[in-house]
């Protein structure tokens, strides 16, 4: 009989622990969850037991005691498992358990050498008839909201439950003086125990398929919800497009608006020079040199009226092909010369520093239209100071694989509240601008690969950092 009860012990280890490694592969996708983990620690207990049961009559008894103390603890974790599926376990439960069974093995230790068989059973039988009966209250209140599989585990647990007290039953009616261990048991209390260990089994599976429709259930729902996302990104995609679609309209809408704006001061400067070429004429007083100065001004800001509108007609347009490798000097010398006036008018100083050997691949028209814009504002926020000294400062130099141009002055600056949004549309600070000048200029320069950005100029003012890639 011996025999047969270390290979029965071994066949249910080893059924166990397939069932715990199986287990462990169903929910290593995801994090485990209380109750999951409860389940887990109480299997893993119980295919212990076994084991030990299976080695205990070749090794030492002792491992009886062990054995014995990790089958209630299964009982326990199952008890608690049943709990956690209702409500959230207490931080002393969890130690509460643990320390209970501690207590547990050091008396049924203390039994095995001081006392009979029939009372080791009887100590262990009456502490797990209180974890089951603990287990079937917390299934009752559970059995409303949960699947069949716990219906059917209430049953197990049930069976269990009569199994125990029907291996009393027969020990207490039978002689068992002669009995020292579990391996000596009569063959029908033998039976019972087995089948109590087969009914065991019985409720693990039954929490298996639990799991499994637990799963199938979030599987399911995972992929509604993922259809549903997918649903969602789609709309998202198609309200982004119809967004950018409106806004695209809204810009074009405020392009058209603020092109008097843009082109208000080389018309305002033409015209002014028109007049003044209407009265030498009539006066019979024009000077050649004050002719030709004047011709010229005309031209220049004609040219840099053509280039303006050149940059609004092309500003949703992607194609660079007019592109061509240039060097940053050149440009800045052809804005400076357009500038020029204004600068000379509102005495204004141009310190200009170019150190750089590399080339950029622009369109040259483009650029000067951003460069034109950084300077007029800082002609304009130098024009409302009362100081002498005013000051640009153009810069260029090669950085690693970049060119890079600020242009500085010693004016106000920009506010704190505005630097945020400096170089959105239709956000100014002037009392006359339209926020298209910065926009555009962004535009212009993100086309072109670069960057530019903003910040306070050391000793107050504002600087304005232009960044294009080198051409190769």
């Amino acid at each position: 009989m011996q025999f047969a009860n270390e290979i029965f012990f071994l066949v249910v280890a080893i059924i166990l622990w397939g069932l715990f490694f199986g287990s462990n592969l169903l929910f290593r996708l995801r994090k485990i969850n209380q109750p999951e983990a409860f389940w887990l620690i109480a299997l893993a207990l119980n295919a212990t037991s076994m084991t030990l049961f299976a080695l205990a009559s070749s090794t030492h008894l002792v491992l009886v005691t062990l054995g014995n103390t990790l089958l209630l603890g299964n009982i326990v974790y199952l008890a608690i498992f049943c709990r956690s599926l209702g409500c959230q376990i207490d931080q002393s439960l969890k130690i509460l358990a643990p320390l209970g069974l501690l207590i547990f093995g050091l008396i049924f230790e203390y039994l095995r050498h001081k006392g009979t068989f029939t009372e080791r059973v009887i100590f262990i039988s009456v502490a797990a008839s209180i974890c089951l009966i603990w287990e079937l209250i917390e299934l009752k209140h559970l059995r409303k909201s949960h699947p069949k599989q716990l219906t059917f585990l209430f049953f197990t647990i049930g069976a269990e439950l009569a199994l125990t007290f029907a291996r009393l039953f027969i020990l207490y009616n039978s002689g068992t003086d002669s009995i020292n261990n579990l391996y000596q048991e009569a063959p029908l209390s033998t039976a019972v125990r087995w089948s109590w260990v087969g009914v065991s089994i019985l409720s693990y599976i039954a929490i298996v398929g639990y799991w499994m429709e637990r799963l199938s259930v979030e599987n399911a729902q995972t992929i509604r919800e993922n259809l549903e996302i997918t649903s969602l990104l789609k709309e998202k995609e198609q309200l982004i497009y119809s967004l950018m679609k409106a806004n695209k309209t809204s810009a074009t809408g405020a392009l058209s608006a603020s092109i008097a704006h843009e082109l208000n001061q080389p018309l305002g400067a033409s015209s002014l020079n028109i007049e003044l070429l209407k009265m030498k004429l009539g006066q019979g007083t024009l000077d050649p040199e004050l002719g030709k100065e004047i011709l010229e001004s005309l031209a220049n800001d004609n040219q840099r009226a053509a280039t303006i509108v050149k940059s609004l007609r092309s500003i949703f347009n992607e194609d660079k092909s007019q592109s061509e490798n240039i060097h940053i000097g050149d440009l800045i010398t052809t804005v400076l010369d357009i500038v020029k006036p204004e600068i000379k008018f509102q005495n204004i100083k141009i310190n200009k520093k170019i150190n750089s050997q590399h080339f950029v691949e622009v369109n040259s028209s483009e650029v000067i239209q951003v460069l034109l814009n950084l300077l007029n504002n800082a002609i304009q926020a130098l024009s409302q100071i009362d100081h002498s000294n005013k000051v640009i400062n153009l810069e260029v130099l090669d950085g690693i694989n970049f060119v890079q141009i600020s242009v500085t002055d010693n004016g106000n600056g920009v506010s704190s509240e505005y630097q945020s949004h400096l170089f959105e549309l239709l956000n100014t600070t002037k009392k006359t601008g339209m926020g298209l000048g910065l926009w555009l200029s962004r535009h212009i320069v993100t086309r072109h690969k670069g960057s530019i950005s903003y910040e306070d100029a050391l000793g107050g003012g504002a600087r304005f950092v232009i960044r294009f890639p080198s051409a190769a």
